[in-house]
């Protein structure tokens, strides 16, 4: 017999928590406010100060219980550009972000612009020539992407550390390019000091239509994304950093 010391077996490890199939899940058909409570539930806690910078008619929201988080909406009809926020620094504990994410919305010609309804606000103050123009003067998708960055750039200086942001994006052809805007989201916003939380694909439920199709090329788009994004606190490296809970105040 060996007088080395037995090793005892090392205890086996057992997953905790209980079975179920009731989880969030990252792709869902339907519409923005049924998928957004979920996204809220995984990663903002309640009683949370959140602001929504992009508000326009709330339908992010229209199933959210009232009262659960300390609302702040604004958007263009409150004067409120989302690029330069009326926060003061690290106040926030979340901040929501939905600008018009498709070129077509901010063609320097006014003739040639997309959009209608809600989106008519948008599209005047954000276009190419408009009063809020993109910085940098970028046109067709770059003004999109342009105006994503700077207005997380400015969510990043009102949210506090470990602070979420959530991003409503959907990828587009401009000029006959392919152009994964939330890829590109995504990359931008970890040189800024951001790290991608989560994704949640959102399909439309019915089938887009088309109009004046010559030839198909590219694949028509029926999704977008919610992407959210934790603040990392200066002087950490994003590749580094790994999620946590929002903590308390």
């Amino acid at each position: 017999m060996s007088d080395a010391a037995e090793v005892p077996p090392r205890a086996r490890r057992v997953q905790g928590g209980s079975a179920t199939a009731d989880v969030v899940l990252s792709a869902h058909a339907g519409g923005n406010a049924a998928l957004f409570p979920q996204i809220l539930a995984l990663h903002v806690p309640p009683g949370s100060v959140i602001a929504d910078v992009t508000y326009g008619q709330g339908v992010f929201w229209q199933q959210v219980p009232k009262g659960l988080y300390h609302l702040l909406p604004s958007d263009l009809a409150t004067g409120t550009d989302c690029r330069a926020l009326p926060h003061a620094d690290d106040a926030l504990d979340a901040v929501v972000l939905d600008p018009p994410y498709m070129e077509g919305l901010l063609r320097p010609k006014a003739a040639t612009r997309g959009g209608l309804g809600t989106h008519a606000g948008l599209r005047t103050y954000y276009a190419a020539g408009g009063a809020g123009e993109a910085p940098g003067g970028g046109r067709w998708h770059q003004a999109v992407l342009d105006l994503y960055l700077a207005a997380a750039a400015e969510a990043r200086r009102v949210l506090r550390d470990h602070g979420i942001l959530i991003v409503k994006c959907q990828d587009e052809v401009s000029a006959n390019r392919q152009e994964l805007t939330h890829v590109q989201i995504v990359a931008g916003l970890a040189e800024l000091g951001f790290y991608a939380r989560d994704l949640f694909v959102l399909v439309r439920p019915n089938r887009p239509g088309v109009a004046r199709l010559l030839r198909q090329v590219h694949a028509r788009k029926n999704h977008s994304y919610f992407l959210v994004f934790q603040k990392v606190p200066a002087g950490q490296a994003v590749s580094r950093y790994r999620s946590r809970d929002l903590p308390p105040r």
